[in-house]
């Protein structure tokens, strides 16, 4: 019996003791030390990884922001600070997370300049499509993919079913060439993108990483489906039948084509039989690596420019063939910029 009141008496110290933990936890969130905390680990970070670090006075900088720290209430409201900090730096392709919601630069869109039709179909929110247009072209529309867990098996999970149905359209007609729609690829990750997109590039260096001097520091590759970016535990795709990577291709490319979008359409640079259709891209060809600060916050953070396989570096992908507003999702055969994919793949 004595035992037993021991053991009660120390698992009611165990559970004060981890009271104390939550309640100590919950005071550094809401404390004014968390916006030190915070601001300390966001700055080393930029200090050292960001794409432009050399460009800028760190403790110049450091200064004036926690001066603006001053007058927040809370770490929640100190986080719009991160919006001018970055407006600073030029960092527009980086911002903060936390608990769901981004603190960065705004990206201003100008929408008079798409279609009505695009406008309709963005609002629904487009989700993957692989289809046969006229019995006789392969159509893709490979939209935004993103997601929190980047191990090799859920990048597997995502992208072999789509990669499937490209296949098996492969397989199941004879096709005279292919469209690949990324007018509604805002970004995300490019991994699963392209192994989806495997059968089209084949196994080649598709895209790389230039430093601030626009040297080459790091080349991806696709070979026999995996995903080879130097990790590990590369990404992969489980491939079928024969390559099509001598196919024509038409890359559809738009103004909100962005970041891993233009990526996307960056690993067809380069790539023989390939036309570009449509308007120029959003301009978001910097690589990002996730960092993790406090709280739960992460920072995805620039950290270099993107290349095509030959090392070439686009500010915006600009199309061979300019399409504006004319796009038709109703009916696929009356988009303009499908049109000037079959007249590509008619020669």
């Amino acid at each position: 019996m004595k035992k037993k009141k021991k053991m009660i008496k120390f698992l009611g110290l165990i559970g004060v003791f981890c009271l104390a933990i939550n309640i100590n936890a919950q005071k550094i969130k809401t404390s004014p030390d968390s916006t030190k905390v915070f601001y300390d680990k966001l700055f080393k970070s930029l200090e050292v990884a960001y794409l432009h670090k050399k460009d800028f006075d760190w403790k110049k900088l450091k200064v004036e922001t926690f001066e603006n720290l001053n007058s927040a209430k809370d770490f929640k409201s100190s986080l719009k600070e991160v919006k001018v900090l970055f407006e600073k730096i030029g960092a527009d392709h980086s911002k903060v997370t936390y608990q769901g919601k981004n603190y960065g630069p705004s990206v201003e869109i100008s929408w008079e300049n798409f279609s009505k039709q695009w406008m309709t179909k963005f609002a629904s929110k487009p989700q993957f499509e692989a289809r046969v247009l006229n019995k006789k072209y392969g159509y893709i529309l490979m939209p935004n993919i993103s997601f929190d867990d980047f191990s090799s098996g859920n990048v597997h999970k995502i992208a072999q079913p789509l990669y499937d149905k490209i296949a098996e359209l492969k397989t199941s007609n004879k096709l005279e060439g292919w469209i690949v729609d990324l007018r509604f690829n805002t970004g995300g990750n490019s991994a699963p993108m392209l192994l989806a997109l495997y059968d089209l590039l084949g196994d080649n260096v598709v895209w790389g990483t230039l430093d601030a001097n626009k040297k080459l520091t790091n080349s991806t590759k696709l070979d026999k489906g995996v995903y080879d970016q130097g990790e590990k535990k590369p990404s992969y795709i489980k491939p079928s039948g024969q390559l099509m990577d001598k196919s024509k291709v038409a890359v559809l490319i738009g103004g909100l084509t962005a970041s891993s979008g233009e990526v996307t359409a960056l690993a067809f640079k380069g790539r023989l039989n390939t036309i570009f259709i449509g308007e120029k891209t959003l301009g978001k060809t910097t690589s990002n690596m996730v960092v993790s600060l406090p709280f739960d916050a992460r920072m995805p953070l620039s950290i270099g420019y993107d290349c095509d396989r030959n090392g070439i570096y686009y500010e915006q992908i600009i199309p061979d063939i300019a399409v504006s507003k004319q796009d038709n999702f109703d009916d696929y055969l009356l988009d303009k910029n499908i049109q000037e994919a079959i007249k590509f793949f008619s020669k």
